[in-house]
């Protein structure tokens, strides 16, 4: 049996409590990655290797447009991205986890 929260109206849970602190401190905004923000980012920062579309360029480096290469969770991409991995600089300082998110969403779509 699930016990029921006795809260008095007007009073949050505080998983509540904390959900709120976590929107407030997006600004309010949606917590999706932004494909097209991605897709600019990307032309700027990997299309030079990673080729335009994610057939690479540079040898050595994934091919975004074959799925394999992109089945792993989007923290593990962004610490790749963020960090650097073989001969590719890592982006720490260059872009933010945000907009590295948005690069990884917009990677999705290559495949």
């Amino acid at each position: 049996m699930i016990p029921k929260l006795a809260l008095r109206p007007g009073t949050f849970p505080r998983t509540g409590i904390l959900l709120a602190a976590v929107l407030a401190s997006c600004g309010g905004s949606a917590l999706a990655a932004d494909i097209n923000k991605g897709g600019t980012l990307y032309a700027t920062h990997c299309a030079a290797c990673h080729g335009a579309n994610g057939t690479p360029v540079m040898p050595g480096t994934p091919n975004f447009r074959r799925m394999e290469s992109l089945m792993k969770p989007d923290m593990q991409l962004l610490t790749v991205i963020r960090n650097g991995k073989g001969v590719m600089p890592g982006y720490f300082g260059v872009l933010r986890d945000r907009e590295i998110l948005d690069v990884v969403a917009y990677l999705r779509t290559l495949s």
